[in-house]
């Protein structure tokens, strides 16, 4: 069994003159993020092992998440292949992951990881809105056998808001 939780990075500033890779996150999304973790925690839901891309956005959601669920901004793992706005670096990198790794949180970017859930979920989403969180669990041994699973449970910001 297999586990994938995937976020989307919180909602970005266009405020400042970087680089789309560069860009930061707002307040909001640095609050959504927040909230979103505090629900995940909720579900006593810890991966072993976290990838983001190098986007100073998916990484600073990245270590939102680290922070509230104490773990070590040294075990996250940067890869350029979840720097993918299509998805199929990030299909393929996970792929490709490490067996020993059975769940596993990744932070990335649309239209990916909406085509990801959708693709490999079985709850259609219609968008996965900024510091989006899905859950699918698959049922394999190997990562490179991935195939359709089940969506678990989808965590989405404005749900949280009162």
């Amino acid at each position: 069994m297999k586990k994938l939780i995937i976020i989307r990075h919180g909602k970005s500033s266009w405020e400042h003159d970087v680089t789309d890779r560069n860009r930061p996150l707002k307040t909001r999304g640095e609050n959504d993020s927040e909230l979103v973790v505090r629900e995940l925690a909720k579900k006593d839901d810890v991966p072993c092992k976290l990838f983001s891309s190098p986007a100073n956005r998916a990484l600073s959601t990245c270590k939102i998440f680290t922070a509230f669920l104490e773990i070590s901004e040294s075990e996250i793992i940067i890869s350029e292949d979840l720097y993918d706005f299509d998805g199929k670096n990030v299909i393929n990198f996970i792929k490709n992951l490490p067996n020993e790794y059975e769940k596993v949180m990744i932070f990335g970017h649309n239209h990916a990881l909406t085509s990801i859930s959708n693709i490999f979920g079985d709850t259609f989403i219609d968008n996965l809105p900024t510091s989006g969180l899905v859950k699918l669990t698959f049922d394999i041994d190997d990562w490179k056998d991935l195939k359709q699973g089940t969506t678990e449970f989808i965590i989405i910001p404005k749900d949280l808001k009162e």
